[in-house]
């Protein structure tokens, strides 16, 4: 079976419980090939922790959900060390971030503590406990879900937090149509993701993507389109450098799963917006004038001109 018809299935199990979310189940899946975290922001009920939890299933990886409150302490996620008295020896016990798919939800609920807690895990990839590292096993993903900044008794995750995160993503409510199925999907029995990829297949893929080939003019074309966000009237922070390197990757995760290895510019700005809309902050006037995120993107996005497409090596 070939790479594409594997991305493919592995979405298409997915899609069996989340319904219409197409392109949203493809973003998802794309930052995990490429190694990155995710960040879902979005209203209650809307099949976050569903999804994550049909990746996982599809995907044979150790699944492990923390339901973050106020209360949660960062050794609730890390882990900690206790005195054995049968050994007279300090012991690590692990805690639930050891594992390959972590599911944050409510992120925003706990104290800033503990999301720096998760954060630095996320970035390090590995857990110091009383000046002892512990390595987090591979392939390793958290899938964070947040609240709309309007919720009360929230810690908004800042700036310099939220650029951990390779994408963040809106499920958004489903269309008519697909709701009805959603709704007639409950009264259903027997519906189970299926086991798709094995861990060691999924690292594999992971690679492939690192290996991308990226021309160039693509290059360009990504550092320009992030310069625009700095030089932008309507922004006053714009896209650190690593919010570039995420686009790279992300647009290379994307042309995998589209079956090609390189990338061309509709593959950076089909991912462009999901990339970079945590990392800037509007100016204070265009809020006045109702401006979006989105829509300041939009508009880099038709400002900059495109490389022609590059078709091959």
């Amino acid at each position: 079976m070939t790479y594409e018809e594997l991305t493919g299935k592995v979405i298409a199990e997915v899609e069996k419980t989340v319904i219409g979310k197409r392109d949203v189940v493809e973003k998802v899946f794309c930052a995990i090939l490429a190694k990155g975290h995710i960040l879902i922001e979005d209203i209650p009920g809307l099949g976050k922790t569903t999804m994550a939890m049909a990746f996982s299933q599809s995907m044979g990886l150790d699944v492990a959900r923390v339901q973050f409150t106020p209360d949660v302490l960062p050794s609730d996620i890390t882990g900690f060390t206790l005195y054995d008295q049968e050994t007279k020896e300090m012991v690590f016990k692990p805690g639930p971030i050891f594992c390959n798919l972590f599911l944050a939800d409510e992120i925003n609920r706990t104290s800033p503590k503990s999301q720096s807690a998760l954060l630095e895990v996320m970035e390090e990839g590995r857990v110091t406990i009383d000046g002892e590292g512990h390595e987090l096993d591979k392939p390793f993903t958290v899938i964070a879900t947040q609240n709309p900044s309007g919720s009360a008794g929230t810690q908004l995750l800042p700036e310099s937090q939220l650029d951990r995160f390779m994408v963040r993503l809106s499920v958004g409510y489903p269309a008519g149509n697909d709701e009805i199925r959603i709704l007639k999907s409950k009264k259903q029995e027997g519906i189970k993701t299926e086991r798709v990829l094995s861990k060691s297949r999924l690292l594999q893929m992971q690679e492939i993507v690192d290996k991308v080939f990226i021309h160039d003019m693509i290059y360009k074309y990504i550092v320009t389109l992030i310069q625009a966000t700095r030089d932008n009237e309507n922004l006053e922070l714009g896209a650190s450098p690593r919010g570039g390197i995420s686009l790279c990757k992300m647009a290379s995760a994307y042309a995998f799963i589209q079956g090609r290895d390189y990338v061309i510019p509709s593959d950076v700005e089909h991912v462009f917006v999901d990339v970079v809309s945590h990392r800037i902050i509007l100016t204070p006037a265009a809020r006045m004038k109702h401006l979006s995120k989105e829509d300041v993107l939009k508009d880099i996005l038709n400002v900059v001109p495109k490389p022609k497409i590059v078709a091959a090596k």
